[in-house]
């Protein structure tokens, strides 16, 4: 009696619906994963832009902008001398408000309302999430 090589219609059916069920497991995890990820992003920026701020007065003498504020990240990259993103899919959007005259640097989530911000004038300086949360 030959064997046959293959594999039957059941088989096949098993197989794809275990990787069905594995992959739906998996999707809510990655999602939360990107947005910490992305979080981290906009740490490690605000935490660039408070340095480049202390440098910016330590030569200028205040801190930038020298008017109330900006959300020009183009004007944000020229002045302090970073390298925030400017083109393609721009996940945070980002303003630096000198009115209170600390130079607070503002990062909101593209599309969403999460908001990350850092003092330059503060002695803990790091970044803290303000709205939304993860």
């Amino acid at each position: 009696m030959p064997h046959k090589k293959g594999l039957t219609l059941i088989e096949i059916i098993v197989v794809v619906l275990v990787i069905g069920i594995l992959a739906a497991l998996s999707l809510p995890g990655f999602d939360k994963t990107k947005e910490r990820t992305l979080d981290k992003e906009a740490q490690a920026s605000l935490s660039l832009i408070q340095a480049a701020e202390r440098i910016y007065k330590m030569e200028a003498g205040f801190y930038y902008p020298p008017t109330t504020n900006t959300s020009n990240i183009a004007d944000i990259n020229t002045h302090l001398k970073v390298s925030l993103p400017t083109a393609g899919t721009l996940n945070w959007s980002y303003s630096i408000d000198d009115s209170a005259l600390t130079g607070t640097a503002r990062a909101v989530r593209s599309g969403q309302t999460r908001t990350w911000e850092v003092d330059s004038t503060s002695a803990a300086g790091d970044p803290a999430c303000t709205t939304d949360c993860l």
